[in-house]
C-alpha cells in the first residue's frame, strides 16, 4: 500500500468507506474549486453521517410522490421495448425503422452485468449487425480516486455510423420550451458522469471515446402532462469540469500535503450506534481543510449547512454567490470589501484595481441615495 494510500485510509479512519453513485459524481463538477469535498470524496468519507454528527443535517432526497411520479413516467417512455423512446430518437436523431434493436441489460444477473455491459459495446462499436439499437440498464464503471464506481444511466442508444447517445429521463415539465434551469444544469451534470464512463470504457475497448456524443437526450414530461418530449443538451462544459475534479480526487496526494498529521475525519460509532467523537473535534479537524462554499452547495453537497455556518462566521464574500466572490478577486470578506469601498481601509498589494471599482460602486450608491 503506498504512504497515500495510507494517509487516505487514516484520514477515513475506522468508517467504511461510501460508495460513490452518478448523483453524488456529478455533484463534484457543481463545486470544483472546493477542496474539501474533493478530499472527503477521495477518501469516501460519508458527508451526510458527519454533516448530522455535526448538527447541520442537510434535507436531501426526493419526496416518495417525486420518487412515484419519476417512476411512473421512466415506465411510460421504455414501455413496450421503448416505444414511446424510439419514436422520439427517429425525430430527434435520424433513426430510420431498419436500425431498432433492443437489448435490457438488466435481465442478466448483477454480478454479469458490467461484463456483459462490455460485450455488448464492443460488438455495438465494431459494427457488428445484430449490436442493437437502444440499451436498457446497462452498468457501467467509473475510476473515482482508485475506487470503482459503478453506474446505471436510463438508456444508451446507439445509432449506426457510429455514435453512441446517453438518454436521461427525468420527471421535471417543460412548459412552453422551457425548463427549470437549475434541474436541467443538474441533469446534464449527472449525464456527464455517464458519457464520461461510456468514453472510458470504449477506450479500454481500443474503440475512439468520442464516438460518444457530447450531446444527450434529455427526455422530459410536456406541460405537466405524462406525454414525453425529447431535446438535446450540449454537456461539453460539464465534461470538462468533471474531468478536472476527477483529476483533482485522484491526485489527493497534492491535497493532503499541507494537512497535519494524523488528522482524522473518522466517525466511528460508539455503543449507541452513534460517532463516539466529540462533535467539536471533528468540526476542527473539517476547519483544517479549505473550504469554497457557495450558495449552490445548498442543492448538491451534504455538508452545506455546516460550511455556510463557517462563511457566515468568517463574513466570507462566498455568501453572495460565486458571480460576487469572482469579481471581488482577492478580497475575501464582506467586512474587507465595505471598508475599501468606504475608504477606510487601504488596498493591498494586488487589490488596488478591486479597490477603485468598489470605491466607485461606492460613490454611485450614495448619488443615487442623495
Amino acid at each position: 500500500m503506498s504512504s497515500t494510500s495510507r494517509r487516505v485510509d487514516a484520514l477515513r479512519g475506522t468508517s467504511p468507506q461510501k460508495p460513490h453513485d452518478a448523483r453524488a459524481i456529478a455533484a463534484l463538477a457543481a463545486n470544483p474549486g472546493c477542496s474539501r469535498r474533493a478530499l472527503m470524496d477521495g477518501a469516501g468519507v460519508d458527508k451526510d453521517a458527519a454533516a448530522r454528527h455535526l448538527g447541520f443535517p442537510a434535507p436531501f432526497g426526493q419526496s416518495p410522490f417525486a420518487i412515484t411520479r419519476g417512476n411512473v413516467f421512466e415506465s411510460l417512455v421504455k414501455a413496450d421495448g421503448c416505444a414511446e423512446l424510439l419514436r422520439m430518437l427517429r425525430e430527434l436523431l435520424g433513426l430510420p425503422v431498419a436500425e431498432v434493436g433492443y437489448h435490457d441489460v438488466g435481465n442478466v444477473g448483477a454480478h454479469l452485468r458490467h461484463a456483459h455491459t462490455r460485450a455488448l459495446f464492443d460488438r455495438a462499436a465494431r459494427g457488428e449487425n445484430d449490436a442493437g439499437t437502444l440499451y436498457d440498464h446497462p452498468l457501467l464503471a467509473l475510476d473515482i480516486a482508485g475506487h470503482t464506481a459503478y453506474l446505471e444511466p436510463d438508456v444508451v442508444a446507439f445509432q449506426l455510423g457510429g455514435r453512441f447517445h446517453i438518454v436521461e429521463i427525468k420527471s421535471f415539465a417543460i412548459v412552453d420550451g422551457q425548463a427549470d434551469p437549475a434541474s436541467v444544469a443538474a441533469a446534464a451534470r449527472q449525464a456527464a458522469v455517464y458519457v464520461l464512463a461510456l468514453r472510458t470504457l470504449l477506450e479500454e475497448l481500443g474503440h475512439d471515446p468520442l464516438s460518444v456524443a457530447h450531446e444527450v437526450v434529455l427526455v422530459c414530461p410536456e406541460n405537466f402532462a405524462n406525454r414525453p418530449v425529447a431535446t438535446l443538451v450540449d454537456i461539453r462544459r460539464q465534461l470538462a469540469v468533471l474531468r478536472r475534479q476527477l483529476s483533482r480526487m485522484t491526485a489527493v496526494d497534492r491535497l493532503m500535503e499541507a494537512l497535519p498529521e494524523g488528522l482524522s475525519f473518522d466517525l466511528e460509532p460508539g455503543d449507541d450506534g452513534l460517532p463516539a467523537r466529540p462533535a467539536a473535534e471533528l468540526a476542527d479537524a473539517l476547519r483544517t481543510v479549505e473550504a469554497r462554499y457557495a450558495p449552490d452547495c445548498l442543492s448538491t453537497c451534504d455538508l452545506c449547512f455546516f460550511c455556510r455556518d463557517e462563511a457566515r462566521q468568517e463574513g466570507a464574500s462566498d455568501l453572495l454567490g460565486r458571480n460576487v466572490r469572482d469579481e471581488l478577486g482577492g478580497v475575501a470578506g464582506v467586512g474587507e470589501a465595505l471598508a475599501l469601498a468606504d475608504g477606510d481601509r487601504a488596498p493591498a498589494a494586488g487589490q488596488e484595481e478591486i479597490a477603485r471599482l468598489l470605491r466607485t460602486a461606492e460613490l454611485l450608491r450614495q448619488d443615487c441615495l442623495a
